[in-house]
């Protein structure tokens, strides 16, 4: 049989249509990539929660006190029942071991309403979970709070635009909280104090509410009574006593270091406010 033999224009017009057939092929490919990918934004938070509930489950491990401080902790709840129970964090715990959507202590029927996280400490240091943890408090409607970890012999005025930079409390959030618990090295007491309350000052203007003091029960006998009494109060006990302080007035107890939360898998800090929710909502700021 004789080939067919093409002109030159013929084979011109098919090469013109084979070069349209691979572009629009190319324009169909660029479409389904596009969709696929805008698919998987749309659906990212059904395919994790899918994923976790399958593959990523929680799992809670068994945590155990010695039978003293379990002892404790049992007699400071069952006299604390119509008070308002916390936790505070910072980086020592993983994201991985808090499970956000149910926090309880007591087993499970005291349900913790406020949590306080580490943001700063000292002049120029942030608290890498801080921004994560700060976000999944607000997503699970616990009251907040953002202290900064004080260093003694630092700035007092950079220390707080420390804080003042890498914190943006919000209505409903706790005033900023001072932890303060070390004694200078290079520093007399009362240049303490007078820092202290510079950096107080500052953090005040800012906020237009008294921060909250934190220390250790002896560390405010010993150093700061006297000179922030009408700032409010946090104090650390974790001795066998039914109050962080004999004879002062106090706002928050941190009672233990040893806490069990069903939903967290490491110990945490436990804490009362000294007051109904109703209470706690009060002292947050407008």
């Amino acid at each position: 049989m004789t080939q067919r033999k093409h002109s030159k224009k013929t084979a011109k017009i098919h090469q013109k249509r084979r070069k349209n057939y691979f572009f629009r092929r190319k324009v169909v490919l660029i479409i389904l990539i596009i969709t696929l990918i805008g698919t998987g934004f749309y659906l990212k938070q059904s395919i994790s929660y899918y994923y976790a509930l399958y593959f990523n489950k929680f799992k809670h491990k068994k945590l155990h006190n010695t039978e003293a401080e379990a002892l404790r902790i049992q007699k400071i709840l069952s006299d604390n029942l119509d008070k308002t129970y916390g936790f505070d964090i910072s980086h020592y715990q993983n994201r991985k071991d808090i499970n956000w959507d149910s926090l309880s202590i007591g087993n499970k029927t005291i349900p913790l309403e406020f949590v306080v996280m580490r943001a700063t400490m000292g002049n120029r240091n942030a608290d890498k979970h801080f921004d994560e943890f700060w976000e999944q408090a607000k997503k699970h409607e616990l009251i907040r709070g953002a202290y900064h970890f004080y260093r003694s012999d630092e700035d007092p005025i950079i220390q707080a635009n420390n804080f003042l930079e890498n914190v943006k409390l919000e209505s409903g959030d706790l005033p900023p909280i001072l932890d303060i618990e070390k004694i200078p090295k290079r520093k007399t007491n009362k240049k303490l104090i007078e820092d202290l309350k510079i950096w107080c000052k500052i953090v005040e203007e800012t906020y237009g509410e008294k921060p909250i003091i934190y220390t250790y029960y002896h560390y405010y006998k010993d150093f700061l009574k006297g000179e922030f009494d009408d700032y409010p109060l946090w104090l650390a006990n974790y001795n066998d006593v039914p109050t962080p302080s004999p004879n002062d007035d106090w706002d928050f107890w941190q009672f233990t270091e040893n806490g069990i939360v069903h939903g967290i898998n490491t110990k945490v800090d436990l804490d009362i406010y000294n007051g109904s929710s109703w209470s706690l909502k009060r002292l947050t700021l407008d």
